[in-house]
């Protein structure tokens, strides 16, 4: 049988959301560790066979870097045993630290896969506009100058659509495709704080948080919103903006 959840958590004390080993050993801590390590605790309790590191194997929607937040990751997993799911979240939730925790299980069709079935996933990335600190900022960066929401929501119309995103993509990079397709992206002001939502089908390593670089530097500079048109079509990592704090990221939602 094969399930799904829809997983919640806070990026910062981890190494980001994949698994990552060394020597066949965990290396850091990630959220796929823990999530995998309270799966066990429940599905296999002390029956676990010790040779074996993974007897819960878990597939994320998409990969999250240090810092980074979700609010709807999805996740599956296979297992030979049926659950009640409203039983197994709440003892699922019990044992997983307070900064990860499943709000959805549901069964699925053996056909589902949580990254390769998944169609457009939605971020949001959130930053303060201040020239003082505020003692609730939390971890989010804060931007000193002024930022004109009519201008930036320009310069991020010239990404709507299928593009070659080579320029906003980090040298980490695996996957050889650069070609996304974004569906959305708005950005507005709510206080003292701007928020950019963009949704695609698929994102490059660092692709959100170098437009969010890119989209400052127009302000900062003031630079034409024509300047994001052709920091993309010139498919340059040189030519965009630095790649902003990881904090004031977050995977909103995962659409199937």
């Amino acid at each position: 049988m094969r399930y799904a959840l829809q997983v919640q958590y806070v990026g910062k004390n981890y190494a980001g959301s994949q698994i990552q080993f060394e020597n066949g050993m965990e290396k850091a801590l990630t959220i796929q560790g823990e999530l995998e390590k309270a799966l066990r605790t429940l599905i296999c309790g002390n029956t676990a066979d010790e040779n074996n590191k993974r007897p819960v194997k878990t597939y994320f929607s998409g990969r999250t870097d240090k810092g980074v937040n979700a609010y709807g990751q999805v996740v599956h997993f296979d297992t030979d045993k049926q659950f009640v799911a409203s039983k197994f979240l709440y003892s699922l939730n019990e044992i997983l630290p307070d900064d990860i925790s499943v709000s959805e299980m549901k069964l699925v069709d053996k056909s589902f896969h949580a990254q390769k079935s998944a169609k457009s996933r939605h971020y949001r990335y959130e930053f303060i506009t201040r020239k003082s600190h505020n003692a609730f900022d939390g971890d989010l960066m804060r931007v000193k100058f002024d930022i004109d929401i009519e201008r930036m929501q320009k310069s991020l119309n010239y990404l709507l659509g299928e593009h070659d995103f080579s320029s906003f993509k980090s040298s980490g990079t695996l996957n050889p495709s650069r070609v996304c397709f974004i569906e959305t992206v708005q950005a507005e002001k709510v206080g003292d704080r701007v928020v950019i939502n963009i949704a695609g089908n698929r994102f490059l390593y660092n692709m959100v948080r170098t437009i969010v670089g890119t989209l400052l530097e127009i302000e900062g500079h003031n630079l034409p919103p024509e300047h994001m048109k052709n920091v993309l079509e010139a498919k340059d990592r040189k030519k965009a903006g630095k790649t902003v704090s990881p904090y004031g990221l977050t995977l909103v939602k995962v659409d199937y």
